[in-house]
């Protein structure tokens, strides 16, 4: 099951085609080892299609790539630090994409001038684990038997008997 420890990883790169490729076998390490495996896809996929467009399109190649991870959703933002880059006009393909495969996804801007561009991933509990029914356990007054009578067979001679062998004895 997911841990409930909030967990968060943050990634300085220089983009370039070859850097692409580690940066998401890196972010599903971490992923893995938060026991997040089943959001390894779509979170390396968002990542891979925004550092392939910010390659394409900045001429500031410094990013930074942060995962914050809450119990319930796993946020991962990509900043630039290229002022010039224009998300709505350069990234319009590139954010149709992450709006279709994430739960949720913005852009701003930081206080540097710099672009941020975030989206989340619920983690859906039991996603890979079929439900099965199980047959209900008794209630209280279910589980409980009354305790019946147990007829006891006297083992004991008769009175007059015991008398008997007790006047013998003396």
């Amino acid at each position: 099951m997911k841990t409930a420890v909030p967990c968060y990883y943050h990634l300085d790169v220089e983009v370039s085609p070859e850097r692409v490729g580690q940066v998401s076998r890196i972010l599903a390490a971490h992923l893995r080892y938060w026991d997040l495996e089943n959001l390894v896809v779509p979170v390396c996929h968002g990542a891979e299609l925004l550092l392939h467009a910010i390659d394409e399109h900045a001429s500031d190649k410094n990013t930074s790539i942060e995962m914050w991870w809450n119990g319930q959703h796993l946020i991962t933002a990509v900043g630039g630090d290229d002022r010039d880059l224009r998300p709505d006009q350069d990234l319009r393909a590139c954010l149709a994409d992450i709006a279709a495969m994430s739960d949720g996804w913005g852009c701003c801007a930081s206080e540097g001038g710099a672009k941020i561009i975030w989206f989340s991933q619920r983690a859906r509990a039991g996603e890979r684990v079929p439900l099965v029914p199980t047959a209900p356990a008794p209630s209280l007054n279910q589980g409980l038997q009354v305790p019946r009578e147990l007829q006891v067979l006297a083992l004991a001679a008769p009175a007059d008997a015991v008398d008997g062998v007790l006047e013998g004895a003396r």
